[in-house]
């Protein structure tokens, strides 16, 4: 009889439903109670009948063997059986207690052993089938009680001559008092269960958004510490852990933010929002073992506890000055960006005109003196026409939406076609070789970007590169399953590190002359097709020299593809 899972709740029908619970729920616990309080009366009336006995009076042997006979069940019934709830209609499993417990007190109330009137016994069923049964069973019981009392009344009135009203109305007065225990008794198991039920609701709320919260606070970029009055990290989220350490270690909640020197900004700050009660905002620097440091920006807000039941905690919100001191950059050089655009777009009408002009009056001179001047007006009117080029072709970069699928393009061909191309253009075949030494790989990229970023990054060789044979070198080679590696390297002079610090950042350049637009140009297109481009400092034949590297995207051979780059476009 016993079952995996219990039931307890309210049913339709008025009943004690049972919610799915484990067998230590609400219903295996009464049912325990009242199977050990069967136990308990089924002793007492064996001990009962057997105090009666000792004191001489005339016991029946037949009330001793029926109080024997219920001890024995009931002890069966506590230790073989398991609680079942009650179904909708008749359940058998209520005959081996309601049953034998009615059957038991009616056959002593028959026999009225030692004159002791066992009428009161009847409520343990009535308050077993109210509690822990339908509405149905629980009167169905006070009903069979009631009866049963009845009948006992009508034939005692026949065995005995005289008036007998007073025993049927004894025994209607107590099937009455039945009925109503019956009633109260099942509308309180019921307002309990609904109670239960509404709690067990609200504790499934309660766990589910707790595991929503603990999931936001796992995901968020800020580090959040948890602090209590004595300065003990209750909880701290990943971001958190790894703003709190330099190293591999990190350190799990609980911990002392006191133990460690670097952290004692953090300590005071906490220590000030409990004093002041109040929130509390500070940039910090965490500065660690090794000279190394972090800068921070610390908001503190406190959780108080309104009934005093909890200890007030402090919410520390962290986040690296670092990170937002980049965002931030971001953001202006997106606005400076526009503006940029906006700008480069309303010069480049008059510029126009400028040139124009300048060319026919140059047309018009004979003097050497003033066609130098007017060459110098050539000359910064192309260099400016080109950082106006640049600036509008950032603005388109940032502006396109990336295709849903890009061209596969056969890296070694385009490499070779348009490092041909530019060699012709500068002149500069001498000093650039070419070695690719990846045959047969295709990559993800348009091939008028592709051919943008190497000639950006050629031209910025060939400006440091020094005049001897092999001076810049162009190479290709996969380096993964899908992952193919093309450099420019060249035999110029180390940069310095501030340099490289914003090598791709817009509008930075070492050289006053240039725009500073190209290598961010070059970043820009790379990410639009999902490559990286970075750059080092490494040996090409015992040389010294920089490199700029473009990890890219491989993909399969098209079936349409060409075998030679003679279809590229020049």
């Amino acid at each position: 009889m016993s079952d995996a899972s219990r039931w307890f709740g309210v049913s339709d029908g008025g009943s004690a439903a049972w919610v799915n619970e484990p067998d230590a729920g609400s219903f295996g616990r009464l049912w325990r109670v009242f199977m050990t309080a069967r136990v308990a009366i089924a002793t007492v009336l064996v001990l009962l009948q057997a105090f009666v006995y000792a004191l001489g009076s005339t016991v029946n042997q037949l009330s001793i063997a029926v109080c024997i006979g219920y001890l024995v069940a009931t002890l069966a019934v506590r230790v073989w059986f398991s609680p079942r709830p009650p179904g909708r209609t008749f359940d058998a499993q209520w005959l081996s207690s309601i049953g034998v417990d009615v059957l038991v007190f009616s056959a002593l109330n028959y026999l009225q052993a030692g004159g002791i009137n066992y009428t009161p016994l009847f409520a343990l069923p009535v308050l077993l089938s109210s509690v822990l049964g339908p509405i149905l069973l629980a009167f169905g019981t006070a009903a069979s009680v009631t009866l049963l009392l009845l009948g006992d009344a009508w034939w005692s009135s026949l065995q005995t001559t005289g008036d007998s009203s007073a025993r049927f109305l004894q025994s209607g007065l107590s099937g009455s008092g039945f009925f109503l225990v019956a009633l109260l008794a099942n509308q309180l198991s019921m307002r309990l269960a609904r109670e239960e039920q509404r709690a067990q609701r609200s504790q499934s709320a309660a766990r589910m958004q707790t595991q929503v919260n603990e999931l936001v606070i796992e995901a968020l970029s800020d580090g959040v510490l948890v602090v209590d009055m004595n300065g003990v990290v209750r909880s701290a989220n990943p971001a958190a852990r790894r703003l709190l350490t330099t190293g591999e270690a990190v350190r799990a909640a609980p911990f002392i933010l006191a133990t460690d020197a670097a952290w004692q900004p953090l300590a005071e700050l906490a220590h000030l929002t409990f004093a002041a009660q109040c929130e509390q905002q500070e940039d910090i620097r965490l500065e660690h073992p090794g000279g190394t440091g972090r800068r921070l920006h610390v908001r503190t807000r406190l959780a108080i506890s309104h009934d005093a039941s909890q200890e007030s905690l402090c919410v520390m919100f962290l986040e690296d000055l670092r990170e937002m001191e980049a965002r931030i950059r971001t953001e202006k050089l997106a606005a400076m960006g526009r503006m940029s655009a906006a700008v480069a777009h309303e010069i480049r009408n008059p510029l126009a005109a400028i040139s124009q002009a300048n060319a026919l009056l140059e047309e018009d001179l004979h003097d050497a003196g003033q066609r130098q001047l007017t060459t110098m007006v050539r000359q910064n009117a192309q260099r400016l026409a080109r950082i106006v080029d640049e600036v509008l072709n950032i603005s388109r970069v940032q502006g396109q939406i990336p295709p849903a699928h890009t061209v596969s393009l056969a890296l070694d061909d385009a490499v070779q076609r348009i490092a041909s191309d530019w060699a012709v253009q500068t002149s500069a075949g001498r000093r650039l070789r070419v070695s690719t030494t990846a045959p047969d790989v295709f990559v993800q990229f348009e091939i008028d970007h592709l051919r943008r970023v190497m000639i950006n990054l050629l031209d910025n060789a060939l400006r440091y590169a020094s005049a001897a044979p092999d001076a810049m070198e162009v190479t290709t080679q996969v380096t993964g399953p899908d992952q193919a590696r093309l450099s420019v390297w060249s035999d110029g002079q180390p940069l310095e590190s501030s340099v490289q610090t914003h090598l791709f950042e817009p509008f930075f350049s070492s050289e006053s002359r240039s725009s500073g637009l190209g290598l961010y140009i070059c970043r820009e297109l790379c990410e639009r097709h999902g490559a990286t481009i970075g750059y080092q400092r490494v040996a090409r034949a015992a040389t010294e020299g920089n490199e700029f590297f473009i990890m890219l995207r491989t993909t399969p051979r098209p079936a349409d593809a060409p075998l030679l780059f003679d279809s590229l476009p020049a």
